[in-house]
């Protein structure tokens, strides 16, 4: 072959090359610009426990210039009533979606489907009991770290001398992963404490409408892992119905807060679900601008407050995102 021929071919693949780099460019460009949507599939949406984490959402969406849409759900979702519910907001038009993983046996083959159509992105917990082998990325608070923070603190407040006492456990029924992570933090820092638990209740108020902590045996204690749990906890506590138990708990609405103002409560561990709301809807954005851009996890951060610190200036962020 000639040298002529062979810068021919030469310049015949630069010129493929070029073609192709520009209709991707192109594509992306349209990707890029195109108005997307993304919906949020949560538990019982309305509820205030939400309003930091719908409040994240509002401002990423406005930052990355989405339509978000959070779904209207009961307060009480099943795994199939999830499923019908990602469904049709995708039907809907929707380009990504955000989800609170409630319990079911294949739930996360489910979405493994789902997620071939759009992307899903998690929130709070796994759809895997096992977080590490989890199919999705996440968003959420380090769950084992929140509960060894809360049980240091009573500790601490106890100067380590907790021989003799007992304490009980009340977490929700519907974030098994969470839960589970949290109340292993606990137990690995009351191991050696001396102090025994007397039992581990599942808050199913939502379905039954029942009292969690009737019936259960007087504990010097209530640690409570969630914000629903620890309402109803320090529901009772203002009641005189813990026989002058005190409760410590994980939490992030308003009512929380409340609760820990009036002594209800003695130590709140409040997640940052503001960010959780936040990089969970950016992280979903920024899929939707790059072919080659896959989502990831992330961790946020956690605030441990005490009711003499509430409404100190550190905290002003967190109770302003919460009553949002």
């Amino acid at each position: 072959m000639n040298s002529s021929g062979k810068w021919f071919h030469v310049i015949e693949a630069v010129l493929a090359v070029m073609v192709i780099l520009m209709a991707v460019a192109m594509l992306m460009e349209k990707n890029s610009k195109q108005y997307r949507k993304i919906s949020v599939v949560i538990q019982d949406a309305e509820n205030t426990q939400w309003a930091a984490f719908r409040y994240g959402l509002k401002m990423a969406a406005q930052d990355h210039k989405v339509e978000l849409v959070v779904a209207s759900t009961p307060n009480v979702l099943t795994a199939d009533e999830q499923i019908s519910t990602i469904r049709r907001e995708i039907e809907l038009g929707s380009d990504a979606v955000i989800v609170q993983p409630v319990p079911g046996e294949d739930l996360e083959q489910q979405l493994k489907r789902i997620d071939k159509k759009v992307p899903v992105m998690l929130v709070q917990c796994t759809a895997s009991m096992e977080h590490d082998q989890s199919l999705f990325p996440s968003v959420e608070p380090d769950h084992a770290a929140m509960g060894r923070a809360l049980a240091e603190e009573l500790t601490q407040d106890y100067c380590g001398n907790l021989s003799g006492k007992t304490y009980g456990i009340l977490i929700k029924a519907d974030e098994p992963q969470a839960m589970n992570s949290r109340k292993q933090g606990v137990e690995e820092i009351l191991q050696d404490t001396g102090i025994e638990c007397s039992w581990v209740g599942v808050d199913s108020s939502a379905q039954t409408g029942e009292n969690p902590l009737e019936n259960k045996p007087e504990v010097d204690i209530v640690i409570a892992l969630d914000d629903n749990s620890l309402i109803k906890a320090a529901e009772q506590a203002a009641a005189n119905n813990l026989h002058g138990a005190v409760v410590y708990g994980i939490g992030n609405s308003t009512q929380a807060a409340y609760y820990l103002d009036t002594g209800s409560v003695e130590c709140l561990v409040v997640p940052d679900e503001f960010s959780v709301g936040y990089q969970s809807l950016t992280e979903a954005a920024e899929s939707l601008r790059g072919y080659f851009r896959r989502m990831k996890s992330r961790s946020v951060k956690y605030t441990v407050i005490r009711r003499e610190e509430l409404f100190e200036k550190k905290n002003q962020e967190i109770l302003f995102t919460m009553s949002q």
